[in-house]
């Protein structure tokens, strides 16, 4: 059984999905940050890759993904730091990035890496339905990656259903058609999470973008497995001295 499928089957709510950057704030900060937010109460890390065109990320990801990048970050120092990880980091973990810097690598190479370091799935935003269909989803699946989708309050249920069957691990529910960071309205979300619940999808559904808070993670997890926090965590990052004292502080605050 897959470390995703294992953790929804061991916890049905309040799963807590934090997004970092991979170089951030500094080089080599990918590994203590893992191991703060392991120790702290991260169910699950999702490991951004940075990219200088990250189009469905808000002002602060696309900031420490520029830092990252002056950093020196790479797909291969990535894959570097990652190599030994599994020694001491039991959470699932995810990439989440996009298309072009993933083909510049060489598209199998990516995954056969990913799975040989450990990493348990992928989050590619950019990677069409079709595509994923002819070309890439059995790639994927030959090394045992999860795939996840996004879908969004637009989506059609048709469309939510295809994508939900494409996906495994867990489903990405945007609770907002806007960038990661945004605010949007509660009541909104609540319905657009609200009629998801009443799909019965084939995967647990974790929310994406504006959650920040104990407020806001709560309120999805009424309709979902989980939620997802990417922004308000970067920003806790952002001025830090003490990586895991500042990791400890913010997921206390959102565990309550």
């Amino acid at each position: 059984m897959s470390r995703l499928n294992k953790l929804f089957q061991e916890k049905k709510a309040g799963v807590l999905n934090v997004y970092c950057t991979a170089g951030y704030p500094a080089l080599h900060d990918t590994l203590p940050v893992m191991r703060a937010l392991q120790s702290h109460g991260a169910d699950l890390i999702e490991l951004g890759m940075p990219y200088s065109d990250p189009l469905a990320d808000g002002p602060v990801i696309q900031h420490s993904s520029s830092v990252a990048l002056a950093n020196g970050m790479t797909i291969r120092i990535l894959f570097e730091q990652l190599r030994d990880f599994r020694k001491e980091i039991q959470v699932p973990v995810v990439l989440m990035g996009y298309m072009n810097p993933v083909l510049q690598y060489g598209f199998e190479q990516f995954c056969a890496d990913a799975a040989a370091v450990g990493i348990d799935g992928l989050i590619l935003p950019d990677l069409p339905e079709f595509e994923f269909e002819n070309e890439y989803g059995p790639v994927i699946k030959k090394y045992g990656l999860d795939f996840i989708f996004l879908v969004t309050p637009e989506t059609s249920e048709e469309r939510v259903r295809k994508l939900d069957s494409l996906s495994s691990g867990f489903l990405y529910a945007v609770s907002s058609s806007s960038t990661t960071g945004g605010t949007n309205s509660r009541l909104a979300a609540e319905e657009y999470l609200a009629g998801l619940q009443q799909l019965s999808l084939k995967n647990p559904v974790l929310v994406g973008f504006g959650i920040k808070d104990k407020p806001s993670f709560d309120s999805v997890c009424r309709h979902t497995a989980g939620g997802i926090i990417g922004s308000a965590y970067i920003k806790a990052l952002e001025n830090s001295t003490d990586v895991n004292a500042s990791t400890k502080a913010f997921l206390s605050s959102i565990r309550g």
